[in-house]
């Protein structure tokens, strides 16, 4: 079979192995779609710390049953459409008992920790596979991932109908969280330095966009919200500087929920934590989220297609990812097809 391999970092390549053999308690899947995500792209830099090389790639996945060993909760035959949680979590830590897989403290992401399946075929624990709608495409069900990413944010920070919602950082996961905002009932408010993602972002819907390159965001936003500030403030790009400026964005009683990742720490002001009475939350990957996202997708509450900057065959994935490494402007997101 063909996979997406790096060897090392600055390393990527189309390669041949052989189809894997699923063990007990796995299924083995025809992979359909796969998406390239940031994440990918920071593992072929080098600058994913939590990446171990080699590694086969690839954890936005939707693909067909061709065989299930041992145990098979869901019921799954041979044809059958799946999308893959690719969040590996043991069972038996504190964070897994009640619930809170992806805050597994052993958590293994595919791809990351793990091989991934941007591979014409791919061996899955079954019990972690979730069954496609027969209307959804294999390349939106490829993009259901990125989208539980953003609602487990939003999830997190608890957000209403008629509350405000500032989303920093308009990549394809600060994008979907502000079209989630929306499909709430709340109303988005989405920052980024780039003028031409805001004006991407408005073409999508979103309500409100602040260039913060130009105007002051907190005034803004005061402004916007009539003077209460924003509700629920939720961090997509893991810079410092937007990580600080978020207290200042959030309403008193507000959530904050910090989905970016940053590299280093971040000073805060936590008089301004007490005296607001902020609640500041992690959001760490995702948890029994996927059914609600193929929904939303589904109905075109949330149209992941509308961030699809194009898809391409796993032969033209090496080239594709190095150019988005190069040109990280041109693209929002990329879905590789195995068909």
């Amino acid at each position: 079979m063909k996979a997406i391999k790096f060897d090392k970092p600055w390393d990527v390549a189309c390669v041949d192995l052989p189809i894997p053999e699923p063990k007990e308690g796995e299924t083995l899947l025809r992979i359909h779609a796969a998406g390239i995500c940031g994440s990918d792209i920071g593992a072929f830099r080098g600058t994913n710390g939590l990446v171990s090389y080699p590694r086969v790639i690839g954890h936005e996945l939707a693909g067909e049953v061709v065989k299930v060993n041992g145990s098979n909760p869901q019921g799954l035959k041979p044809g059958d459409a799946v999308v893959v949680d690719p969040y590996l979590y043991c069972g038996h830590c504190y964070p897994c008992r009640i619930g809170r897989t992806n805050c597994c403290t052993s958590l293994h992401v595919l791809g990351v920790h793990v091989d991934g399946g941007m591979a014409e075929y791919y061996c899955h624990p079954t019990n972690m596979l979730i069954r496609k709608p027969d209307d959804l495409s294999w390349i939106q069900a490829a993009m259901a991932e990125p989208l539980t990413i953003s609602l487990h944010g939003i999830h997190r920070g608890g957000l209403t109908a008629g509350e405000y919602c500032a989303v920093i950082g308009a990549g394809p996961i600060g994008l979907a969280a502000a079209m989630t905002a929306q499909a709430y009932g709340a109303h988005a408010i989405l920052l980024d330095l780039l003028q031409e993602r805001l004006d991407f972002a408005a073409s999508l819907g979103i309500e409100h966009t602040v260039n913060s390159s130009v105007e002051d965001p907190e005034e803004a936003i005061r402004r916007i919200t009539g003077g209460d500030m924003a509700q629920q403030v939720m961090e997509c790009s893991g810079a410092n500087p937007a990580i600080r400026a978020a207290l200042d964005y959030v309403s008193h009683a507000g959530r904050i929920t910090l989905t970016g990742w940053p590299k280093k720490e971040t000073p805060l002001p936590t008089d301004m934590i007490t005296r607001k009475e902020i609640d500041i939350r992690g959001a760490r990957t995702s948890a029994g989220e996927f059914e609600e996202a193929m929904e939303l997708i589904r109905t075109k509450k949330v149209d992941m297609l509308k961030l699809l900057t194009k898809t391409v065959t796993l032969a033209e994935a090496p080239e594709t990812i190095i150019d988005i490494e190069k040109n990280p402007g041109k693209y929002m997101k990329v879905v590789v097809t195995t068909d």
